[in-house]
């Protein structure tokens, strides 16, 4: 397979990939998120780091907020890693305060697949 035809299907899964983890971040489903998290996988938002056990546990419970949107997303494919960058908006259930938040996803490709092996969010500003 040429490298060009590769790169676009790289990048097709990838495109999904990140809906994906929106999608089920949204809706709490731990079922997707452990078909594409890496077993080392690490999460880190602000004040917190989670391995992929505390990640699942954290999803499990019931989202905080609603109308979770992608923006401005940068998909970089480097070799077997994608660094995944953009921006997501929100809005708060208990105040309906309007919300923002930059995050990196890092995926590898492992035995031809490509799987989630880091998360960072941070408050723009902070």
């Amino acid at each position: 397979m040429d490298d060009a035809k590769q790169s676009a299907e790289d990048l097709a899964m990838l495109e999904q990939l990140n809906k994906d983890f929106f999608h089920s971040d949204q809706f709490s489903d731990v079922k997707r998120f452990s078909e594409f998290l890496a077993e080392d996988f690490i999460s880190q938002f602000p004040g917190v780091t989670r391995n992929r056990a505390q990640f699942l546990d954290y999803i499990a419970k019931p989202r905080p907020f609603q109308d979770l949107a992608m923006h401005d997303v940068n998909i970089r494919i480097l070799s077997d890693v994608a660094l995944i960058h953009g921006r997501a908006t929100y809005t708060m259930i208990a105040d309906t305060a309007q919300q923002e938040a930059l995050y990196t996803d890092v995926y590898q490709k492992r035995e031809g697949t490509w799987v989630c092996v880091a998360a960072c969010a941070i408050a723009p500003g902070a």
